[in-house]
């Protein structure tokens, strides 16, 4: 219980934080928990799938190189993921009649990858305990809330613009590419310190995370004129 406990909550805690930072016109609870369940299932089935194909055709994504590990690194981890994610909130959540506003990218977006997320902290720290469970709460889920937002950001922005297909590509580079960032300094750890460069990344995403909220929140259509 513990266990399960330490890997829902940092993910809820979130899911709350952005919730009610939706200011003026909040988002119909179960078509946010269809989201959740489409990244905790959908998502991270696509994801794993691709992980275990390019596992097996590409057994030497596991060798030592920095360019193999860039490529692992971006391609292979941050692109399917972030990918994984994006179809369902481009091809369900975008498309319904509730996604009204700016912000509503935002928050579909963090229920996609928030449910992603869970899974994900479930299957780690059933396998690394309690320790594990502690660390991705203060590291990868956040992590994953960033990119989620950055996302989710530009998917909002691609709702009310007659470019869409240029912003809801951009809210998927630009998420790959910090999730990436993240992963590549992570996975080289053989380096000795340069796991720091993951902590600087997600830092500038947090920032750059909370700009996107306060945007979008003095950009929203129901704010009072």
């Amino acid at each position: 219980m513990p266990l399960i406990l330490l890997s829902i909550a940092p993910a809820l805690l979130i899911i709350v934080y952005i919730y009610y930072s939706d200011k003026y016109d909040k988002e119909p609870r179960h078509l946010l928990f269809i989201c959740f369940l489409l990244g905790a299932i959908g998502s991270i089935l696509i994801a794993s799938v691709s992980h275990l194909f390019f596992s097996q055709t590409y057994p030497q994504l596991e060798e030592q190189v920095i360019w193999i590990q860039f490529c692992k690194a971006f391609l292979v981890i941050a692109l399917v993921e972030e990918f994984s994610k994006y179809i369902f909130v481009r091809y369900f959540a975008q498309r319904h009649k509730e996604f009204d506003e700016p912000y509503d990218g935002i928050m579909y977006a963090i229920m996609v990858s928030m449910g992603f997320a869970v899974t994900e902290n479930l299957a780690y720290a059933f396998q690394g305990g309690v320790n594990v469970a502690i660390y991705r709460a203060f590291t990868a889920v956040p992590a994953h809330a960033t990119f989620g937002i950055i996302m989710g950001y530009y998917m909002g922005k691609a709702k009310f613009s007659r470019n869409r297909v240029k912003y809801n590509l951009t809210g998927l580079g630009l998420a790959t590419f910090f999730h990436g960032i993240y992963d590549f300094f992570l996975i080289i750890e053989y380096i000795p310190g340069i796991s720091i460069g993951a902590f600087m990344s997600l830092a500038v995403g947090l920032l750059l995370s909370q700009k996107a909220i306060r945007l979008h929140q003095q950009n929203s259509n129901f704010k009072p004129k």
